[in-house]
């Protein structure tokens, strides 16, 4: 049975490229929107916090999020599917904008330390556990699955030029007010966000797609939908893939960065430009995606990227200067944007649609749950062994995600419809 259409109204979508589509830009005007509130927020709640409070409380303030996004993503994903990820995101961003905004009329008022700040990360934690599975399954409701690789290649131009804006607006929001004004500067961000939610018209499920997908409780529901996931001959691989990629990746370009941009000398302007060329590899990426719409073979593709992507992250740590490490962050952007919006794509387009929000809870649990601890690994690590042998295993982790793809069949036979 044909899915339809509803909110703000139950009309056609034309049949056009997803980048000419006035519906799939409106949604991607409202994520990037949110996407550089966020970005604004981050920048006020640090700087806020390590005016009210030592470093170290300051850095408790910025992990609190990770606790309850970690522990009820699972769950996030259940509502986005029992209630429909448009509805949840438009939630979503309205509670975000309201905490963002409660706090920052307080820091007008007074001084009340560190307590708002920490219920703040509490609050956004919380939400994104909802937000985050919500927005992947959206857009499979805004478009058709022909154009769901093209929409992931938009929605990373849309988080690039959300990383390249938000932090800039949110300093400058700072030099200009003050905390309270970067955090109000955010909330109206991410209120931009709503109304074009609300105009933006989604593929409602089939009756019988709906019932099939949702088996009685919430946690029937979850049960049902990681079961979903193991039996999948695509998902399942790709899942320990994403996995392997992402713990093998997140430590070096991260922690392991700042170490050897120390160690090397390089200095923060250094370590500023090898993340410029991560950062233009990675939007090159997106931009292939968006013009392209589908790339052929997207299972190899993953697999090989992925696989040569662990070696320039081998390589970087025996790199002569700042200029050649700029050149093979720019090659590991390229690689892992390719590899990204890849395993993105196959997510969207291999998942029926009623199990998305549940399929990409497990993919943000892996990716924000559990390959964040690789970072103090990773530091620690670096202190015993230095950063060579650290990159090297850190890129065989990462370079096993990519064998993964290429002997499981069904993942290595994988593509996206034309």
């Amino acid at each position: 049975m044909p899915s339809t259409l509803t909110a703000p109204e139950a009309t056609p979508v034309a049949e056009r490229p997803a980048h000419r589509d006035p519906n799939v830009l409106r949604w991607l005007a409202a994520y990037t929107s949110s996407m550089i509130g966020d970005s604004v927020y981050y920048i006020a709640l640090s700087w806020a916090a390590v005016q009210a409070g030592s470093p170290s409380q300051a850095g408790v303030v910025m992990a609190v999020s990770a606790v309850p996004r970690a522990l009820l993503m699972l769950g996030g994903g259940v509502i986005a599917d029992r209630l429909g990820p448009r509805k949840v995101v438009i939630g979503s961003d309205a509670v975000r904008c309201a905490a963002v905004l409660a706090v920052a009329g307080l820091l007008f008022l007074t001084t009340p330390g560190l307590w708002p700040l920490a219920a703040l990360a509490l609050v956004f934690g919380t939400v994104d556990a909802v937000f985050m599975p919500a927005v992947g399954a959206l857009p499979a409701r805004v478009t058709t699955r022909d154009q769901l690789a093209r929409v992931q290649g938009m929605r990373g131009l849309g988080i690039r030029f959300a990383s390249v804006i938000g932090a800039p607006l949110g300093g400058l929001g700072v030099a200009v007010g003050g905390a309270a004004a970067a955090f109000g500067l955010a909330g109206l961000l991410i209120a931009v966000s709503v109304p074009l939610l609300i105009s933006v018209r989604v593929r409602e499920l089939p009756a019988d797609d709906k019932a099939a997908a949702q088996a009685g409780t919430a946690w029937r529901d979850l049960v049902a939908g990681l079961g979903y996931i193991r039996r999948h001959q695509v998902l399942a691989p790709l899942m320990l893939a994403i996995a392997l990629g992402d713990l093998g990746f997140v430590g070096p370009l991260n922690v392991g960065l700042t170490l050897l941009a120390d160690e090397r000398g390089w200095g923060a302007s250094g370590m500023g430009w090898v993340l410029a060329g991560f950062g233009v590899g990675a939007g090159a990426a997106s931009l292939l995606l968006t013009v392209r719409g589908r790339l052929p073979h997207a299972g190899q593709v993953a697999g090989y990227t992925i696989l040569a992507g662990s070696f320039a992250i081998g390589a970087l740590a025996f790199v002569p200067g700042v200029v050649a490490a700029v050149g093979v962050a720019l090659l590991i952007g390229l690689l892992a944007g390719l590899s990204g919006a890849m395993c993105g794509a196959l997510l969207q387009t291999q998942a029926d649609a009623a199990y998305l929000g549940r399929v990409t809870a497990v993919s943000g649990l892996v990716s924000l749950g559990f390959a964040p601890l690789s970072m103090p690994l990773s530091a620690t690590a670096i202190g015993a062994w230095g950063t060579g042998p650290v990159f090297v295993v850190s890129a065989a982790v990462c370079g096993l995600g990519g064998v993964i793809a290429l002997c499981v069949p069904g993942l290595r036979r994988a593509e996206l419809p034309k």
